[in-house]
């Protein structure tokens, strides 16, 4: 997942070197949920832009939840220029996590695609309110189990434990409403 998310920013970073317009954003309802989430989007092209949020999250509410993922995404801005009102985009998302629920333990992993559709209003010359929401197909992998169960113990057998579950599945892959700062 590192070697994933370091190569992800590097490329970023090389995109930054040309664009026109670089932004930083942080999605208001991610944050409101106790799931810290910090974006970067950068415009290569007259309509438009690439970008890539970062989220995670270690107990929130105080429950057994440790949750990490990114989610890259291309926009195409039908209004003729980049980070201003209708959109589209297409974009990725991948994500580990460790979930205690309702005395059930899920950890794994998911990946999926999906499409967003989201409106930019600008407040200031700057500063941007981005509402989106976007539904994709995400693959997951798991170990599930239930808490009380000795998991790596019964069914590791000397190798390292196995999921026992996947799958794919409709869901919203993206949902918010963003604040986002224009920087150049």
């Amino acid at each position: 997942m590192k070697r994933l998310l370091t190569a992800a920013l590097l490329a970023l970073s090389c995109l930054a070197a040309r664009a026109q317009m670089v932004a930083v954003s942080t999605d208001v309802l991610m944050d409101a949920l106790m799931i810290p989430q910090v974006g970067a989007e950068l415009v290569v092209g007259e309509r438009t832009s690439v970008g890539l949020g970062l989220f995670g999250s270690s107990k929130p509410w105080g429950k057994q939840v440790k949750l990490a993922g990114l989610q890259p995404e291309w926009r195409y801005y039908f209004s003729g220029r980049p980070m201003h009102r209708h959109f589209v985009g297409v974009g990725a998302l991948g994500a580990t996590y460790d979930i205690t629920w309702k005395g059930k333990v899920y950890d794994g992993y998911a990946v999926g695609l999906g499409v967003t559709f989201g409106y930019v209003i600008a407040l200031t010359k700057r500063l941007n309110i981005d509402l989106h929401a976007g539904i994709g197909i995400v693959g997951y992998r798991q170990k599930e189990y239930f808490e009380a169960d000795s998991y790596e113990q019964d069914m590791d057998y000397g190798a390292p434990a196995q999921a026992n579950a996947s799958g794919y599945v409709l869901l919203p892959t993206r949902v918010g409403v963003s604040v986002t700062y224009i920087l150049k």
